[in-house]
């Protein structure tokens, strides 16, 4: 196979955006749902979004900063109150997702444009997503910035305090993958839907003492 090599550093933020966009992909999407310091509840969506460890469980994502260097609602409402919810999205919230995407004045309660019902808490004070089958109650454990100008990394940890798990996808007290009917993104306006037709089982080989 013939391949090219292309440096970040020669290349404009936003191509180097493009080109994470495809080399990690599928992402799932972290619906996080946050309060700012004076009540007003925000709703967003984000991709750069990964499990970090079990002891104790942890995630991280990164909102990055926007078109105009500024961080964006979550990370402002993270950064005040220590607090959010992390709603997993499935394939029927797809389009209540996608509508709380655009960027809207800070204030603005995305939930309106969601159609999404908010759901009590038990540990903290943001609501979830009721029609979410899985969410995770999470307190912010370290801000790490990196870099500076539009599309700069600041990765949030936060350690989860709560679990929410429908009991629809609940089998042998764990959720069961092929009953939540994921979906992720990819680049551009391309999703995956991951559901039972398209996953497969692969054992780990046995070690090889």
């Amino acid at each position: 196979m013939d391949f090219t090599f292309i440096d970040p550093s020669a290349i404009s933020a936003r191509e180097a955006y493009v080109l994470l966009l495809n080399c990690v992909a599928p992402r799932p999407i972290a619906f996080v749902s946050t309060l700012s310091s004076d009540g007003a509840p925000n709703l967003a969506p984000f991709s750069f979004f990964m499990a970090g460890g079990a002891n104790p469980p942890s995630v991280v994502f990164s909102p990055t900063a926007n078109r105009r260097s500024e961080p964006k609602d979550t990370l402002r409402n993270v950064e005040a109150t220590g607090e959010y919810v992390i709603n997993v999205v499935s394939y029927a919230m797809r389009e209540g997702m996608n509508a709380t995407s655009p960027e809207y004045p800070y204030g603005v309660s995305e939930w309106d444009k969601s159609g999404f019902t908010p759901a009590p808490s038990v540990k903290v004070r943001p609501s979830r997503v009721a029609e979410s089958l899985l969410a995770m109650e999470c307190r912010m454990f370290q801000l790490v910035p990196h870099g500076d100008g539009p599309t700069a990394a600041t990765y949030v940890i936060g350690e989860v305090v709560g679990f929410h798990i429908a009991l629809s996808v609940l089998v042998d007290g764990a959720p069961d993958p092929r009953r939540v009917d994921y979906i992720a993104r990819m680049s551009g306006d391309w999703y995956a839907r991951a559901n039972a037709d398209c996953m497969f089982e692969m054992p780990r080989p046995p070690r090889a003492d």
